[in-house]
């Protein structure tokens, strides 16, 4: 089975969890679409489809694979040093030229002279292929096989393998020994991690020294910022942490220093099925565009997801002001989706491919799926952005088991097949829509931005449409493949021929792999406070932290003692923690500053650091981030009251504001799983009346006025939340006026006498 991430694996004697009680598949029967689940006492069998629509199945792993020891969280292949990552290679090669006789794991691409007649799957079985390896792993040599770990390898050694293998990828096949627990370094405290930092920073400025000469500054530094008493480790202690933090250092020093990245692989790499290769790009889009909060033009970012061999256009995204990689990751689970269909869509834009029927993939989906092509994506070639050489979007391709193939700075034509995209959107769409704002400047018009009436939501609806309707089917011409000189193709024909030629992997990642593909921070988790991401702190309630307080993680590598969390740059309201005890299951952890009515308003990292400088520069030191919450309300009012806000702030600000909410309500439908045009809030068309139109036509009101509430509602929640911690309980009210005039009148009459 595939162990692609985010995929449920299926075979004979796995266990499932359905609402809460574990069946075990009996029996598989593949070419008929069912399994056999058994609960001990009952049998049924049950559709492949019933199961992958099931709202609550989930995998369970048998006794064999339980580890024994201390609950961890899962080891990946980020842990490993480059050399440890090339053994692991080298360790999965041998492991899948066992099971399958050919090294790559494809018998339809095999290395040159492969299959080896001790490893034909025609004329052997796997019991034999397997005393073959541990011959040949024998005749290497005791120093060559202890490279690989491998020196005194068995049957069930490779066995254990091949099952860490299907579970776990080429995770599964990391020696246990690189990952092992460690206790840490209790003498590095604070003061000795500041001081190694600072000496890294001006080692890096200096020329190339030693490693006695850095300890000699580490010592200095410490005497002279910390005082005397502060004790410094030993050279050893001191060498070892440095090597497991910066490594060895054997480069030199100015190479050190320009962390230059060198040209890509000048091969020539030949594209001939879909998903081989993917080409990313961001252009800024030539139409201006109305947001949804103010209804001011703004510009926009187009990014595109282009498969070489069909042409096809797999994925895209719009977003305001600039993209980010954590946009570029959620794209790249947006190939792997199939696209909903849309309420004002006809058949015609259905799912057209013969190969695979669109009931058969709808069933899978649990939708109707238009007639856009979707599949896990091998190699991912961009060009050398900020964005895409980030690290955040390196580890998310790697989540989803792609390469990564830059190409070569200033050269343009290794992924001509983008640009030409591009242009053709340009020509064919773009020109035609108001506020289109030509190549250059020069060729602009007089005044695009009050030409503008198209929203942002509309126009995501609308290259969605043109996209699907005209370039699926448009004729590729010179572009053809090699394999049909002179016919007519165009990428959704090109897609139906490599169906039908290499067949179609229907696999539908799960919702979870959202949390996957989101940046990791490896931190410790405080007692009382929880965790800190990016200067907030996280969790302070939540009991999924309760078990970990105060504790060092026991994972092993190159993060030794720390915890992973994941949050989203997008909405920095929440993070979110994967529970070592059961991976499957990822826990939102609040923001300690918000109220607990959440009726704040989502902000992204660039308010977190303004919401911590602003507080800095009021000499506000916060014992707890329950005090940021006012400075953050005032910075999303706008710092005005709030029925003046949407007249009062700029256009800088009114554009800060509308990113905010777009990339509040961005992350919250990829969060959900949801299509553009599901999002909550739907923009609109116009500003005229501060109305417009949203992706189905319908007239809708602009955002800013529940934006403007909402920061009301948030502002009197948290004035009523401070009268209450100064006031324990509610107090009485006074008593009336006319109660004390009667009681001190002269002219009341007594009581009468009994």
């Amino acid at each position: 089975m595939s162990s692609q991430a985010g995929l449920l694996e299926l075979a004979a004697g796995s266990v499932l969890r359905l609402d809460g009680v574990e069946w075990r598949v009996a029996a598989l029967e593949a070419q008929y679409g069912r399994v056999l689940l058994d609960a001990g006492e009952e049998q049924m069998w049950r559709s492949i489809r019933w199961l992958s629509h099931h709202r609550d199945c989930q995998s369970v792993p048998t006794e064999i694979e339980v580890a024994d020891g201390p609950v961890r969280q899962p080891p990946s292949l980020d842990d490993l040093t480059s050399y440890q990552r090339e053994v692991v290679w080298l360790r999965v090669a041998h492991l899948l030229e066992t099971e399958t006789g050919f090294r790559d794991g494809d018998p339809l691409h095999p290395r040159l002279g492969e299959p080896h007649p001790a490893y034909d799957p025609q004329s052997t079985t796997l019991t034999q292929r397997r005393r073959a390896k541990v011959a040949e792993l024998r005749e290497l040599g005791d120093e060559e096989a202890a490279l690989l770990g491998l020196g005194k390898v068995s049957e069930r050694t490779l066995e254990r393998m091949a099952a860490a293998w299907r579970k776990s990828g080429p995770a599964g096949c990391v020696d246990g020994r690189w990952l092992r627990a460690g206790g840490g370094h209790p003498s590095i405290t604070e003061e000795i991690r500041e001081a190694i930092f600072a000496v890294r920073a001006e080692s890096l400025h200096r020329s190339r020294m030693s490693m006695r000469a850095r300890c000699v500054q580490i010592h200095q530094y410490v005497a002279e910022k910390f005082g005397p008493q502060v004790p410094v480790p030993s050279y050893w202690t001191l060498r070892a942490v440095w090597l497991e933090w910066f490594g060895p250092g054997g480069t030199r020093q100015r190479y050190v220093r320009s962390a230059a990245v060198g040209d890509g692989s000048p091969v020539h790499v030949v594209v001939h099925r879909p998903g081989q290769v993917v080409a990313l790009d961001t252009t800024v889009l030539p139409v201006k565009v109305r947001d949804g909060v103010f209804g001011d033009p703004v510009s926009t970012h187009l990014t595109l997801a282009l498969d070489l061999f069909t042409h096809s256009v797999v994925g895209f995204r719009l977003t305001l002001v600039s993209d980010t990689s954590v946009d570029v990751a959620m794209l790249l689970r947006d190939v792997m989706l199939p696209l909903p269909m849309r309420e004002s869509w006809g058949p015609e834009m259905e799912w057209p491919y013969p190969g695979v029927p669109a009931e058969v993939v709808a069933s899978f989906a649990g939708h109707k799926v238009a007639g856009l092509p979707f599949f896990a994506p091998e190699t991912v070639t961009t060009d050398h952005g900020a964005v895409y050489k980030n690290h955040a979007l390196v580890d998310a391709q790697r989540v989803l088991g792609c390469n990564i193939l830059p190409a070569r700075t200033l050269r343009p034509q290794d992924k001509a097949a983008c640009e030409r995209a591009f242009g053709a959107l340009r020509s064919l769409l773009f020109e035609q829509l108001p506020g289109y704002t030509g190549v250059d400047v020069a060729d602009r018009g007089a005044d695009p931005e009050g030409d503008a009436v198209v929203t942002m939501a509309r126009m995501e609806h609308l290259i969605a449409t043109w996209l699907i309707s005209v370039w699926q089917n448009r004729a590729l011409g010179e572009h053809a493949p090699a394999w049909g000189p002179g016919e007519q193709h165009s990428p959704n024909t090109l897609f139906a021929a490599a169906m039908n030629q290499g067949g179609f992997a229907l696999q539908i990642p799960k919702p979870e792999l959202y949390y996957q593909l989101l940046p990791a921070h490896y931190v410790k988790i405080h007692g009382r406070r929880g965790v800190k991401i990016g200067g907030l702190w996280y969790g302070k309630s939540h009991h999924a932290l309760d078990p970990y307080r105060g504790k060092l993680s026991d994972r092993g590598g190159r993060h030794k003692g720390k915890w992973v969390i994941r949050s989203d740059r997008r909405d920095r309201r929440t993070a979110f923690f994967q529970d070592p005890a059961d991976p499957s299951v990822w826990h939102a952890l609040r923001w300690n500053g918000l109220p607990p009515e959440d009726e704040v308003p989502a902000f992204s990292d660039k308010t977190a650091e303004e919401l911590l400088r602003e507080a800095r520069a009021c000499g506000l030191s916060p014992h707890s981030d329950e005090e940021l919450l006012p400075v953050l309300l005032r910075l999303l009012g706008g710092l005005v009251p709030v029925e003046q806000w949407p007249t009062q702030l700029g256009k800088k600000g009114k554009k800060e504001r509308a990113r905010e909410v777009a990339q509040g309500d961005q992350a919250a439908s990829d969060r959900l799983s949801l299509t553009p045009a599901q999002r909550p809030g739907a923009e609109p068309e116009a500003a005229g009346d501060r109305r417009g139109e949203d992706t189905e036509g319908r007239v809708v009101p602009l955002r800013w006025p529940d934006q403007a509430v909402q920061v009301g509602d948030a502002i009197d929640a948290e004035r009523r939340r401070r009268r209450e911690q100064v006031v324990a309980e509610r107090p009485s009210p006074p008593e009336r006026l006319a109660d004390r005039l009667r009681r001190t009148s002269l002219l009341l009459l007594p009581e009468e006498d009994e």
